[in-house]
């Protein structure tokens, strides 16, 4: 039989002539009731596609497979959806796309032929491709139907289980998150105790999350026990993982400073590397500890630039988000009210698959109209009906620190307006808010 690069030449007419040449057969000799000698003739010339029937009965003559006959190979069934399926994964990981409609097509066939494998992995593709995207829905929907399937787990993939906690959070939904890490981390301490490099990965997964749900006393004994056992590894990417977990943490107690250096460190070992997602992504983690600090604007920016172009070609759509929403702070802090307002209006549109950077564009936006004193430009309705936007989305998809500090931001303004009695009960809300907050005292800002 021919190699895989004759196969893919030849087609169905040339490879039954070819075949029955090799056997000495002629086409009356091939020919059966149905299937005569000159329908044969004109499959060989190229002139008819021969039908299932004439596949079955002319590769039965010929002692090999309708697969083989009709493609040029004998793989069957499972194992061309095994290649097809690898190809969609190869794709996905080289360039980040892959074919929905294929992987669609696969899933139902795999589904058809009870093929649980191929199911799975289908599913497993999908949801990684949705992610890439931005849609996180879809990737919860995917990834939460094989999360319980023996053949994911928390050692072998590892991918799906952050895929799945960022969409989580992402959707605002922390808690999903800090449950499926907690769980990650039972089943490896169970199944697999000494594998201390996948503990320290879910153990940081796990403090972005409960960071995120603002137990901060209970993230920080989950950062310690990490370093606990960091000594016994050594790999680049776990040293980003706990410097990344540590600035979270410190920007969360209100500690922009701390926060910073962790960051800087996190971006001094990833350019050491090729990875310029993740390199972009502490880039913008630095600007974000400068901008909560307030010192140094200009450097946020320079950080900001630097992501933008590692993120090039083709940024995702969330990582842009955080960058436009960012230019825009800096924007309202260098007096460029209308520059502000259109950055943010395009972390509008790009965050409209995440609830909790909505919540931070609309902030964006209302902190430029609120300083802006264009007041037949931003009337005051507008400032509230900004503010509240992000207020009501940051409560639902938030972190405590983030609610109560756009609550904060929001009473600041009320005050500046002349409206004392509804800014004394904004910052009511945003003290009985923080209280939440393990290690952030309550300020009423009166």
């Amino acid at each position: 039989m021919p190699g895989d690069a004759d196969s893919q030449r030849e087609t169905i007419g040339l490879r039954l002539r070819r075949l029955r040449l090799e056997q000495g057969a002629s086409q009356r000799d091939l020919s059966a009731p149905g299937i005569s000698y000159a329908y044969i003739s004109r499959i060989e010339a190229g002139a008819r596609q021969p039908s299932v029937k004439a596949l079955r009965m002319l590769a039965k003559k010929l002692s090999v497979t309708p697969e083989y006959l009709e493609t040029g190979t004998d793989l069957v069934g499972a194992d061309q959806r095994e290649l097809r399926l690898a190809e969609q994964e190869l794709r996905l990981r080289l360039d980040g796309t892959a074919s929905t409609d294929e992987l669609l097509d696969i899933l139902a066939e795999a589904q058809a032929n009870a093929d649980v494998t191929a199911v799975t992995r289908a599913r497993i593709v999908l949801g990684l491709e949705s992610a890439s995207r931005g849609l996180h829905g879809e990737a919860i929907d995917q990834l939460e139907r094989v999360i319980d399937s023996e053949l994911v787990t928390p050692a072998t993939q590892p991918d799906v289980y952050a895929t799945l906690g960022h969409a989580y959070a992402a959707s605002g939904s922390p808690r999903s998150a800090v449950a499926l890490f907690e769980r990650a981390l039972a089943q490896l301490r169970l199944v697999e105790p000494e594998n201390v490099s996948a503990r320290i990965r879910y153990s940081t997964y796990l403090s972005y999350a409960l960071t995120d749900l603002g137990e901060l006393q209970r993230a920080k004994a989950v950062v310690a026990e990490v370093f606990a056992g960091s000594e016994e590894v050594n790999d680049r990417y776990t040293r980003v993982r706990l410097h990344w977990s540590l600035g979270r943490l410190s920007l969360e107690e209100a500690k922009p400073l701390a926060a910073l250096d962790n960051f800087r460190r996190a971006v001094a070992l990833l350019e050491a590397t090729e990875d310029t997602v993740h390199l972009a992504r502490a880039h913008i983690a630095c600007a974000d500890a400068m901008i909560t600090s307030g010192d140094d604007l200009g450097g946020a920016l320079h950080h900001l630039e630097d992501a933008e172009q590692l993120l090039a070609p083709q940024p995702d759509r969330d990582d842009l988000a955080v960058i436009r929403r960012m230019q825009a702070m800096c924007a309202t802090h260098a007096g460029d009210y209308a520059g502000a307002e259109h950055l943010g209006q395009q972390a509008l549109q790009l965050a409209a698959e995440l609830p909790n950077e909505l919540g931070h564009a609309w902030w964006a936006i209302a902190e430029a109209r609120a300083v802006s004193g264009e007041e037949n430009r931003f009337g005051g309705e507008d400032v509230d009906v900004a503010f509240r936007e992000a207020i009501g989305l940051l409560r639902e998809h938030g972190t405590v620190r983030q609610h109560a500090n756009v609550l904060r931001s929001y009473g600041r303004y009320l005050r500046t307006s002349g409206r004392e009695h509804e800014a004394l009960d904004v910052f009511e809300r945003a003290a009985d808010v923080a209280s939440n907050l393990q290690g952030e005292p309550a300020s009423t800002e009166r």
